[in-house]
C-alpha cells in the first residue's frame, strides 16, 4: 500500500485525507487562503449559516470554486429530523449535488447528536437519493446501523464540537474502524496537529475539522500544519509502528562488540 493512497466516498476518489469547514473565519478571503493551505479537496459548508444559495449577495462559492473543490453541505444547527431533511434538500436545489453531511443535534450545550433522529433522517435522505455522511457519537453500534441504512461514510466525533479536546475514546474509534465497510472520518473535537495524526494512526480514512484551524492565532499556518499532520499520521499507519515492549532493547546489535 502506498503512503499516498487515496480513498473513495460514494464513488468519488480523493487524495487529501483532510476535510475542512468554512465557519468562524474573519471573512471569505481568509477562508479561501486557509482552504488552499490545507490542501483539502472536500470543503464542508453549514447551509444555514454560510451563504451558498443566494447568488445576489456575497457567496462563498465566489471564493471556493466548485470545479476545484467538492462542496459538502451540512445541516449544522438542525435540531429536528424535518429541519435536517429540509436543509439537505435546499442545498441540493442550490446545485451542489447529492453529497451531504447530516447533523441532527440533540443537546444545545454539548452539541452531541440525537442518535435516533440521526438514524431516521439518514433513512429518509438515503431514500431520497442523497449520499449521506452522518455526524454521530463514537458508538460502534450506531455507526454500524448508519452503515446498514446505506450511509456513504460514518463520522464519529472525537470530542464535542469546537472543544479542541482531541480523541477522548481511542478504543471506540478503533472498534468502529475495524467493523466498518465504509470510510470512517473523525469529525469534531480535533484541537491541534497531534490530534489529527493520532486519528490517522488509528486507521481513520480522513479527519474533518473547522475550529482547530479557524480558531488558531494564525489560521493559514495551522491549515498547513494540519495538512502535514494528516499526511504524517497516514504514512505512519501504513508503515506500521514498532511493537511496544516493557523493557529496553538495544538499538545496536550486541554481536561482534569491540573489546
Amino acid at each position: 500500500m502506498s503512503s499516498t493512497d487515496g480513498y473513495t466516498i460514494a464513488g468519488r476518489d480523493f487524495t487529501s485525507r483532510l476535510i475542512v469547514g468554512t465557519g468562524k473565519y474573519k471573512d471569505f478571503e481568509e477562508t479561501k487562503l486557509a482552504v488552499e493551505a490545507s490542501g483539502a479537496e472536500i470543503v464542508t459548508v453549514a447551509v444555514r449559516r454560510v451563504n451558498i444559495t443566494d447568488r445576489d449577495s456575497e457567496n462563498l462559492l465566489d471564493y471556493l470554486d466548485p470545479k476545484r473543490y467538492t462542496i459538502l453541505p451540512n445541516t449544522a444547527g438542525c435540531y429536528t429530523i424535518d429541519d435536517a431533511v429540509r436543509t439537505a434538500h435546499l442545498a441540493r436545489e442550490a446545485g451542489v449535488g447529492n453529497l451531504v453531511k447530516l447533523e441532527v443535534i440533540g443537546d444545545e450545550k454539548t452539541l452531541f447528536p440525537d442518535t435516533p433522529a440521526t438514524l431516521e433522517a439518514a433513512r429518509i435522505l438515503v431514500k431520497d437519493g442523497f449520499d449521506v455522511l452522518p455526524y454521530t457519537i463514537d458508538d460502534p453500534v450506531s455507526c454500524k446501523q448508519l452503515e446498514e441504512i446505506g450511509c456513504a461514510a460514518v463520522m464519529p466525533l472525537a470530542a464535542p464540537i469546537g472543544s479542541g479536546l482531541g480523541i477522548r475514546n481511542r478504543f471506540n474509534i478503533k472498534i468502529i474502524i475495524e467493523q466498518a465497510g465504509v470510510p470512517v472520518i473523525v469529525d469534531a473535537g480535533v484541537g491541534t496537529a497531534s490530534d489529527a495524526s493520532i486519528a490517522m494512526e488509528l486507521g481513520c480514512d480522513a479527519v474533518l475539522m473547522n475550529t482547530a484551524i479557524a480558531g488558531a492565532n494564525d489560521p493559514i499556518m495551522m491549515a498547513e500544519a494540519m495538512k502535514l499532520a494528516v499526511s504524517a499520521g497516514r504514512k505512519s499507519f501504513v508503515a506500521g509502528r514498532m511493537p511496544k515492549k516493557l523493557y529496553a532493547t538495544a538499538s545496536s546489535p550486541l554481536s561482534d562488540l569491540i573489546d
